[in-house]
């Protein structure tokens, strides 16, 4: 395989790291309620645009936008759940996912009324410039976001198995009725869950925009492939999200590399289908208590 081959790879694991991300929010959320968050792609869009302002319009530095963009998008998880989700009457699982769509739908109306319909680019994260591994040349932004994300999920392993709130989360996961008789304030977590959804959302966003231009409606895909990727990888699955996100950037890659970059959002979905009708469990399928 030539340099370029390799290239194209790199750049697939970086996007896939980004799935990855948007993936684990899904199943951080599903964990807790059994429902599917579809406005977790407009948390990234939010989280990026947010960012946007910070940078460009009042020239903050990335170290000071990152954690107010992170804690935002934080706080509009939260409140999703606590204002909106929380206060419904019906508890049926159809109806919140309807819920949550139309939270996506409004998320969409007010970034676009915010900044805008036209793409949003954010500056560099990392060197511009391209620097030279043995024969390859490598993109400092997309070995940038893969390792920042990497980071992201091994921070997000020690909070889950060794902080208390990580082990609460854990146990509401595995059975949310026996973990509220043993003391743990399940609705706190569920609203802890939707909060650590927004904060993956927001990091993810801050990741990709600088490497990929978003617009106001950009989550719908961005999150969809999220979906594919934690289908892909075992739905709830914290290792299931990784490993899926990373095979779906791969395989968009690799379709771009030998057929054409046209076909890759096509594949996302093509193997979102194939999963559920051959293996709907995933790629580590895994009993109803073995989640995060």
């Amino acid at each position: 395989m030539d340099a370029v081959f390799w290239q194209f790879c790199l750049s697939g694991l970086s996007a896939g790291a980004i799935y990855a991300l948007i993936a684990l929010g899904f199943g951080v959320v599903e964990n807790a309620t059994g429902i599917v968050n579809f406005a977790q792609g407009d948390f990234l869009v939010f989280g990026a645009f947010l960012a946007s302002s910070f940078l460009l319009s009042w020239h903050c530095p990335y170290w000071l936008t990152y954690p107010v963009v992170i804690f935002s998008t934080a706080l509009l998880g939260l409140l999703l759940e606590r204002l909106v989700l929380a206060r419904a009457r019906s508890r049926e699982i159809l109806i919140l996912v309807f819920i949550t769509v139309g939270a996506s739908i409004f998320l969409r109306g007010i970034i676009k009324e915010i900044w805008g319909k036209r793409p949003l680019a954010l500056p560099p994260l990392f060197r511009e410039d391209p620097f030279q591994l043995g024969g390859l040349v490598i993109d400092p932004q997309n070995l940038g976001i893969l390792l920042v994300a990497l980071g992201a999920f091994f921070i997000l392993h020690l909070f889950f198995h060794y902080t208390l709130w990580g082990k609460a989360m854990r146990a509401v996961a595995v059975d949310p009725e026996t973990a509220a008789l043993m003391g743990i304030p399940v609705s706190r977590v569920v609203a802890a869950s939707f909060a650590l959804a927004g904060a993956l959302g927001g990091l993810a966003g801050m990741l990709i925009a600088p490497v990929s231009p978003l617009s106001f409606d950009s989550g719908v895909v961005i999150g969809l492939k999220g979906f594919a990727a934690a289908i892909l990888g075992g739905y709830g699955h914290f290792g299931g999200a990784l490993l899926g996100g990373l095979c779906l950037g791969l395989l968009e890659a690799l379709s771009a590399y030998f057929v054409s970059s046209a076909y890759k959002n096509v594949l996302a979905f093509a193997v979102l289908v194939l999963v559920l009708l051959v293996r709907p469990e995933g790629i580590l399928g895994r009993r109803r208590g073995e989640r995060l």
